[in-house]
């Protein structure tokens, strides 16, 4: 496959998504520039747990606390696709959206100019985590570049 000067990469650190990443630089040809973007999905703007938390103080700490874990696993999982990708020469730049995975895709590929869109594939049956569940009919329908979906390792 020829390399690609703009790599629009969905990555969110998973091993399925660090197989995405791979894929990406691999296709990314030397000064070529890789643009990940990290969907926090919309379910987690609910994850306050009102089973359990009794008083609004609570919700309020309690959704706080969700939210800085979730900054410092993206801040974390971000410093180092940067620095994979300046090590391999290329730019790099990232945004965090939360909404739907692909109504996100799509609308990131739409606000830049890529070449060429990579994501995981889902993770196989019985493996541990969440199913974020990508709509990957959305993304055929509206992207206007094309997709490559990586298998996830673990198949």
């Amino acid at each position: 496959m020829t390399p690609f000067r703009a790599v629009l990469l969905a990555s969110h650190g998973t091993p399925g998504g660090r197989a995405a990443e791979k894929a990406a630089f691999d296709l990314c040809e030397g000064h070529g520039r890789v643009h990940q973007l990290t969907v926090v999905p919309d379910f987690w703007k609910g994850m306050l747990g009102d089973d359990w938390l009794n008083n609004a103080a609570v919700h309020v700490r309690f959704g706080r606390y969700v939210e800085s874990q979730l900054e410092r696993e993206i801040a974390e999982h971000v410093a180092q696709t940067e620095a994979e990708a300046r090590r391999r020469g290329f730019g790099y730049s990232c945004e965090i959206r939360l909404g739907k995975p692909a109504e996100c895709l799509v609308a990131a590929a739409g606000a830049g100019s890529y070449d060429i869109v990579v994501v995981g594939s889902p993770r196989p049956r019985g493996m541990p985590g969440y199913r974020s569940r990508l709509a990957v009919e959305t993304l055929i329908k509206a992207l206007k570049v094309p997709l490559v979906v990586v298998p996830h390792p673990g198949r």
